[in-house]
């Protein structure tokens, strides 16, 4: 796994986690990967548990419900983060911080289309892991938030489960797609890196130009 130096130190804590730690183990690591912080691949966690179904080590219906008990519990956690958080972000350091008018939009927006959205998002990859935090940020009903959560992750959670069921010992086939993982990583980085870099400097120009007024006679 030389070739994806960005997970491969990763996918071996995952690997060794499972096989040592059984249900409970991915129960955890599910709860971390659906914080999304810090970002562990599901698409390794899943398959290699499925391989573990296949060589008896506990049932199909067993690891996709531990993986779904992990899920709920990390995306309950990142919309707590999103939503009792939202004082840290109109309020933390103005390069962060975002414009309240902007987390309004957002709540709007969220009434109309927030349950469909998370419902879909589930199935992304990636982009799963971070859909709690503007749910949170919004105010999505809890309850109607774990309903969605719940009904759009246990597909994608059995399907990855069902793969590595099937690939058993050859589960280890979808690792050269772990290059996209990498790739995705980097550019989410490059990106973050980018816009709060801009953030600073429109801060300090907006500073900049507030001391340059000179107060009225």
């Amino acid at each position: 796994m030389s070739a994806f130096p960005l997970v491969e130190t990763v996918v071996n804590a995952i690997l060794t986690l499972l096989m040592e730690g059984g249900l409970p183990a991915l129960i955890v690591l599910m709860a971390v990967e659906s914080f999304g912080i810090p970002p562990i691949p599901s698409e390794v966690i899943l398959p290699f548990a499925g391989f573990l179904v296949a060589e008896g080590h506990y049932s199909f219906a067993a690891a996709v419900l531990a993986a779904l008990v992990g899920s709920m519990i990390g995306s309950f956690a990142a919309y707590a983060v999103g939503r009792w958080g939202r004082n840290l972000l109109t309020s933390g350091p103005s390069f962060l911080r975002l414009d309240p008018e902007q987390l309004d939009r957002m709540d709007s927006w969220f009434t109309r289309h927030g349950q469909v959205t998370v419902l879909v998002a589930r199935l992304l990859p990636i982009v799963r892991s971070y859909i709690s935090y503007p749910a949170g940020t919004a105010r999505m009903e809890p309850i109607r938030f774990g309903a969605f959560t719940a009904v759009g992750a246990t597909p994608f959670l059995a399907a990855f489960i069902y793969v590595g069921v099937l690939l058993g010992s050859r589960w280890a086939q979808i690792l050269p797609y772990l290059q996209y993982a990498d790739d995705a990583a980097i550019v989410v980085i490059v990106a973050g890196a980018a816009f709060l870099l801009l953030r600073w400097r429109r801060s300090r120009n907006r500073r900049t130009a507030t001391g340059n007024i000179a107060p009225a006679p």
